[in-house]
């Protein structure tokens, strides 16, 4: 798990770790939640994921359930084991949050091309296109 990328909403980081060996990306679930509530207080929003994380354990959502800990570098230089979401993961956990940023969002993560998932969806074609795959 060497390969991070970062990608930019609203001015606001969205980091994702890649994954060789499941060949997907994981994405850091508080930046994602930092998006969708607006917030740029990282106490508050580990506050309000541990809260929703609780929240939908109780639930027995399957979200919790698909979470990950990977190891990703802090500010401070340091590596942590933080919460971490695949696309799926990431989709499920934008409709938990009701409103246009969120729905925003979500078409970003989805649809643009400048989107982590968007790269990966171009070079996939592109590695088609070159092995005679399509």
């Amino acid at each position: 798990m060497s390969k991070v990328s970062v990608k930019f909403f609203d001015n606001r980081e969205v980091r994702a770790v890649w994954d060789d060996e499941n060949s997907k990306w994981w994405f850091y679930v508080l930046d994602i939640v930092a998006v969708l509530t607006n917030q740029d207080d990282y106490t508050k929003t580990r506050n309000y994921w541990k809260y929703l994380k609780a929240k939908l354990k109780k639930e027995n959502s399957e979200l919790v359930s698909s979470t990950n800990q990977l190891k990703l570098e802090a500010k401070d230089g340091k590596k942590y084991l933080t919460d971490m979401l695949d696309f799926d993961g990431i989709i499920a956990l934008g409709k938990e949050f009701p409103g246009k940023q969120a729905n925003r969002f979500i078409e970003w993560f989805i649809f643009s091309d400048e989107s982590i998932d968007g790269k990966s969806k171009q070079e996939e074609t592109v590695a088609e296109c070159a092995f005679g795959l399509t």
